[in-house]
């Protein structure tokens, strides 16, 4: 039922469109994320930060939310479930877990350093037939923890990862978690561009990918970002929809406070905001 993210994301990248990921926190996320992606026929990463998998307890409960809530809505399209800014032991303990796809985030490593590790999880993945995305230059902001200023990473250190084997490469180009500020720089093209040629056409992927404009993620994908990372967009319509249920005094009706009904407008928005994404943003629709 799931697949690693290899062929969804190879296919992405000859056909000059992106996959989501999408990242999860409970059962509505999933839920609304699945039926968005079904709905559409769009292949989709469910992403999986270290922190949403404690809260969601534990790897091993979110792969099996994930495989339940498929199967009872009879999902068909490409599914992979991907460890989010993985740590070394992180990254292990969700391939023990059966996630079908992890990133290892060695940025915050000296290159070399981060080079030993993400050999050594490239070649332990791939002997589990797990695709792997690895990362090279921080991706600004903070998510779970993980802070970085957002550095633009180096051509060439980004072509000693990816000649390492890996499935996907993260590589910072100016882009941040969270929301952007008003003073954002705006991604760094030529880097981009750089990028691609030292690593002979690898799909990149582009961390923080709510709040940039879509016309900066068009182009960006037209030049080989294969992967697009999304999760503060639908926090931000989860947390409308939610408010204005209860402004609009959804919760005095009669058993309004249901979290049935509470959850509702929530879940709502963000299968909303995927199927307008893959559609209009990404171009994933109708790639099942």
């Amino acid at each position: 039922m799931l697949v690693s993210a290899t062929e969804m994301i190879n296919k992405a990248h000859e056909g000059h469109y992106a996959i989501a990921q999408f990242n999860i926190n409970n059962m509505e996320w999933i839920k609304a994320i699945l039926l968005g992606c079904e709905a559409k026929k769009s292949p989709v990463i469910l992403g999986v930060s270290e922190g949403a998998a404690k809260y969601m307890c534990g790897y091993k409960n979110a792969v099996d939310m994930v495989k339940n809530i498929m199967e009872f809505y009879g999902i068909t399209v490409p599914v992979a479930i991907h460890l989010d800014h993985g740590t070394y032991e992180g990254a292990k303990k969700a391939i023990e877990a059966g996630f079908t796809s992890v990133m290892f985030d060695g940025s915050h490593y000296p290159i070399e350093e981060n080079i030993a590790k993400s050999k050594e999880l490239i070649d332990l993945a791939h002997s589990k037939g797990i695709s792997i995305e690895c990362e090279v230059g921080g991706i600004g902001g903070e998510e779970d923890g993980v802070v970085s200023a957002g550095e633009v990473a180096d051509p060439k250190e980004c072509a000693a990862v990816a000649d390492l084997g890996v499935d996907f490469l993260a590589a910072g180009i100016g882009n941040i978690h969270g929301k952007y500020p008003a003073d954002w720089a705006g991604l760094n093209f030529d880097v981009l561009k750089e990028i691609q040629n030292q690593t002979n056409g690898k799909p990149l992927v582009l961390h923080g990918g709510s709040g940039i404009p879509q016309e900066m993620v068009k182009e960006a994908i037209t030049m080989g970002v294969s992967k697009v990372n999304v999760n503060t967009e639908c926090q931000i319509v989860f947390a409308d929809a939610t408010k204005k249920y209860i402004e609009d005094g959804g919760i005095d009706k009669p058993k309004g406070y249901d979290p049935r009904k509470l959850l509702k407008p929530g879940a709502d928005a963000i299968q909303a905001l995927v199927e307008d994404y893959v559609v209009n943003f990404f171009g994933s629709a109708d790639k099942a």
